[in-house]
């Protein structure tokens, strides 16, 4: 554990590279790399049970069974009803289909990971209220994910050319996540908080340039393809990832453009206040 916050990196590399896997169209058929990707992950996670409980490092009386059912669904929700909130949150629309199909990707995930499938919520509207009372449930102030939140924002800071542009990762993720779970995690403050509230405006200029300019639409996918490349590059310290990102992942995924407005995905309504 301590060695996943002192070298993030390797884990953020290594977390992107599962969810690209995931992507491709060939993630469930034979030779794909993602079945093996997630084979190691469960592995992994009966490796740390095993371990914590043979070298008494776990209170499992007070703290229950490690990587439980519970946090494993609730990592399930994060990685896929959070992301499509930051991604409507950020002005980028996916179809309800898109969405639908989303979920669902990550709702076998959760299955070959050994999640009890009759305990995880069936559609995005029960995920939102599995998350809404995990996170009441679970989230609050601690050391360990302010200390991990500071890795990351540097991190990422050295992958933003420069150092002009550095707040704007600070200022991204307290967007994002909203100002009181920013100040639990230590988030700084910076000049960019304001600004970064144009996002969703500037993304809504790109997806009109999608819609009607064939060219435009090129040109933007390889910006995000390239963007990609050098985010998993600069994670890597520039180790070579043997990756792909799909031409058909927009299209398979709702993502695309074109999809008709009327059938935009919108996140559930919270179920707490």
């Amino acid at each position: 554990a301590t060695h996943g916050l002192n070298y993030p990196s390797k884990r953020m590399a290594e977390t992107g590279q599962f969810t690209v896997y995931l992507m491709r169209p060939d993630a469930f058929e034979s030779g794909g790399r993602f079945i093996p990707a997630a084979q190691k992950v469960r592995l992994l996670h009966a490796a740390i049970r095993h371990h914590l409980k043979r070298e008494d490092r776990w209170d499992t009386d007070t703290l229950g069974v490690p990587i439980c059912q519970e946090d494993m669904i609730g990592g399930q929700m994060f990685f896929s009803l959070l992301v499509l909130d930051s991604l409507h949150r950020l002005g980028i629309h996916m179809s309800a289909e898109g969405a639908d199909a989303y979920y669902y990707a990550w709702r076998v995930v959760g299955a070959m990971l050994g999640v009890d499938q009759t305990a995880v919520p069936a559609t995005l509207d029960e995920a939102r209220r599995f998350l809404d009372l995990y996170m009441l449930r679970h989230m609050g102030p601690s050391e360990e994910g302010a200390h991990l939140t500071r890795q990351l924002i540097d991190l990422y800071e050295e992958v933003v050319p420069g150092t002009l542009f550095d707040p704007v990762v600070s200022a991204l993720i307290r967007y994002l996540v909203g100002d009181t779970c920013a100040d639990w995690l230590d988030v700084p403050r910076t000049t960019w908080d304001t600004l970064v509230k144009a996002a969703p405006h500037l993304l809504g200029v790109l997806e009109t340039i999608e819609d009607r300019s064939p060219l435009g639409a090129w040109a933007l996918d390889r910006l995000g393809h390239l963007t990609t490349a050098l985010e998993l590059s600069s994670l890597t310290r520039g180790r070579v990832m043997h990756y792909a990102i799909p031409e058909q992942l927009r299209k398979e995924y709702g993502v695309s453009g074109t999809a008709a407005r009327t059938r935009r995905w919108t996140p559930p309504p919270p179920t707490v206040s």
